[in-house]
């Protein structure tokens, strides 16, 4: 059964793919290490973008620098808590992207 991760709130689209993040101290960071297989849920708007994967961890300094820029007042409060902000993007997966009434988009990862 994949680790379900809904209405993630921190999602960054960069060199062709999608990443979320979550602190690396929190059980769902723990959950995702231990099985990989991810489902994520993300909202944008009124649009949905569900997808489902293999989540590969990342370790990259200019990534995190974007996601400062997208969640800058999350981060500030990692930064004062001493917490690690865990990366993640999923591949050799699949991707559907809905509004509330109808599917706009489908693809694979």
């Amino acid at each position: 059964m994949a680790t379900r991760i809904s209405l993630a709130g921190f999602h960054l689209v960069a060199d062709g793919k999608i990443y979320f993040g979550t602190g690396t101290f929190k059980s769902l960071n723990k959950q995702i290490l231990k099985n990989p297989q991810v489902e994520v849920l993300a909202v944008n708007g009124n649009e949905f973008l569900r997808y489902e994967g293999t989540a590969k961890t990342v370790k990259d300094d200019a990534l995190l620098a974007k996601t400062r820029e997208v969640i800058p007042q999350i981060m500030a409060m990692y930064d004062k808590n001493g917490w690690e902000m865990g990366l993640f993007y999923l591949e050799t997966g699949h991707a559907k992207i809905r509004g509330m009434m109808d599917q706009k988009d489908e693809f694979d990862l």
